[in-house]
């Protein structure tokens, strides 16, 4: 497959995914009338959902990462190369980025904007660790099994991760990135960022030794 079309792929894939999660916030937040749950609800379905339809469109062209982490598992796993991964992390960054600002157009908001919701407490970070760990697991697991249940099984995941995280499960550094600049429901305030990402980073580690030592024990 030619590499232009897997990074327009991720970086398509990651601004749609970045309309979902900030454009199902505003309209929760705007519909529900201050009640955060449904809030929430509504912002976690409409994430599932998209997620689901974005992966499984997406897959055969680039394998639809949508994330810096997964695309760095992959790396770990041989599946592509350094260069790759480079180049897919700065297109699913600057695709977030992208999917933010249309957002903020169609929902008439000011379309630069800095978050002021401050996640910044060690438990958020520790939520991340535990949020990304999980995802890489059930990726690399259920792909395992059976690659075609990738995309429901990630999409549910998310889904279920929203209300059992403290952090609401962000589990992607380009979606950290992109959420920084939305002064919204879904949004981060700034300070916290570097915190996220490296959690991520280190709950996708911790997901790619424990997955990798999972399959070997079933192989042995």
């Amino acid at each position: 497959m030619n590499l232009n079309k897997k990074i327009f792929a991720e970086f398509f894939g990651t601004a749609g995914l970045l309309i979902v999660i900030v454009g199902s916030g505003i309209m929760g937040e705007t519909l529900s009338q201050g009640n955060l749950a449904i809030a929430l609800l509504a912002n976690s379905l409409a994430t599932g959902a998209g997620l689901y339809v974005l992966i499984q469109t997406f897959s055969s062209v680039s394998g639809a990462h949508f994330n810096p982490v997964v695309s760095l598992v992959e790396y770990l796993r041989k599946k592509i190369s350094f260069k790759t991964l480079s180049i897919y992390a700065f297109f699913q960054v600057l695709g977030a980025i992208t999917g933010v600002v249309f957002t903020h157009i169609i929902f008439g908001q000011k379309i630069l904007q800095l978050s002021q919701h401050d996640r910044g407490e060690f438990r958020f970070a520790v939520s991340e660790v535990i949020a990304t760990l999980g995802l890489i697991t059930v990726i690399l697991l259920s792909e395992k099994k059976d690659k075609k249940s990738v995309p429901m099984v990630v999409a549910l995941y998310i889904t279920a991760a929203y209300w059992c995280t403290s952090s609401t499960s962000f589990a992607n550094p380009a979606v950290t990135i992109a959420r920084s600049l939305t002064d919204t429901f879904s949004g981060i305030l700034w300070t916290g960022v570097p915190w996220f990402i490296f959690a991520q980073v280190v709950g996708g580690f911790l997901g790619f030794l424990f997955s990798n030592f999972l399959i070997k024990e079933i192989k042995d």
